[in-house]
């Protein structure tokens, strides 16, 4: 009998256990609302362990929800870099049409008060050499441009077309060396000739010392010589000196047009009719 037991031992165990089972799941289909011992006993047990997996499982779940919003917080900021890349852009792009509009109304202001036929250029390139300093514009002998027609801007004179192509054209400024224009000081009638000096500046040559020129002057065009018509701004006297010996001033132009910052241009045409 005993060798008997041992032998069936793990299944006469495991029977029992189903056995036990059983019953206290009976006697707990009778009273279902109140815990029998063995459940308080499981549920003391595996309490601690049901606590530690629940915040493992919450552990885990915050990490990825965390990673999740990472991810949604990262693709928002690409999104949001694009739309102020987009928005600097438009500014750029709005302030950029705003300058163009008022450049463009000066040069039509310019164009109205100029009682002479022109032609709007645009400035597309500049040469800078030891001898010549001129810019390139966009318009040439198709647009009836020719060489020597007088250049304007909304401040004052530019310079002269010295090469002209049939879609294109070169202008000499007023600050180079090889320019010269008969001018007369707007507040005295002093005259003289205003002669490029390189580096943006200008002199004003053959005004004797006896005329009366004073800093802050206006220097314009006199039309003696028939290129540049009469009344033209040229610049504004910034220096006078009045040497000792000679017959001359010293007389220094500051241009009124900043030839650095030129885009748009009038080219006087009437001259080439004359």
């Amino acid at each position: 009998m005993k060798n008997l037991l041992n032998r069936y031992r793990r299944f006469l165990l495991t029977a029992l256990i189903l056995l036990v089972a059983f019953l206290t799941y009976a006697m707990n289909l009778r009273n279902r609302d109140h815990a029998n011992p063995v459940e308080r006993t499981v549920m003391s047990m595996t309490a601690p362990v049901a606590g530690s997996a629940a915040s493992a499982t919450g552990f885990l779940s915050d990490i990825w929800n965390n990673y999740i919003d990472l991810i949604d917080v990262r693709r928002e900021n690409i999104e949001l870099r694009k739309s102020v890349k987009r928005l600097n852009e438009r500014i750029v792009a709005n302030n950029e049409a705003i300058a163009a509009n008022l450049r463009y109304k000066q040069l039509l202001e310019l164009k109205e008060s100029v009682a002479i036929p022109s032609v709007a250029v645009s400035v597309i390139g500049e040469d800078s050499s030891a001898w010549f300093k001129t810019l390139v514009v966009d318009r040439g002998a198709a647009d009836g441009l020719a060489e020597g027609m007088p250049v304007v801007a909304a401040g004052g004179v530019v310079g002269r077309l010295v090469k002209v192509a049939p879609h294109s054209s070169r202008v000499l400024l007023l600050t180079d060396h090889a320019s010269a224009i008969a001018a007369i000081v707007q507040r005295t009638r002093a005259r003289g000739v205003v002669r490029g000096a390189g580096g943006g500046r200008c002199s004003m040559e053959f005004t004797v010392k006896d005329e009366d020129v004073k800093v802050g002057d206006t220097v314009i065009s006199s039309g003696i010589g028939g290129v540049f018509p009469k009344g033209l701004p040229i610049g504004e006297v910034n220096m006078v000196k009045k040497g000792e010996y000679g017959v001359f001033q010293t007389i220094e132009v500051r241009p009124l047009v900043n030839i650095g910052q030129l885009e748009e241009m009038l080219v006087l045409v009437r001259q080439r009719d004359e």
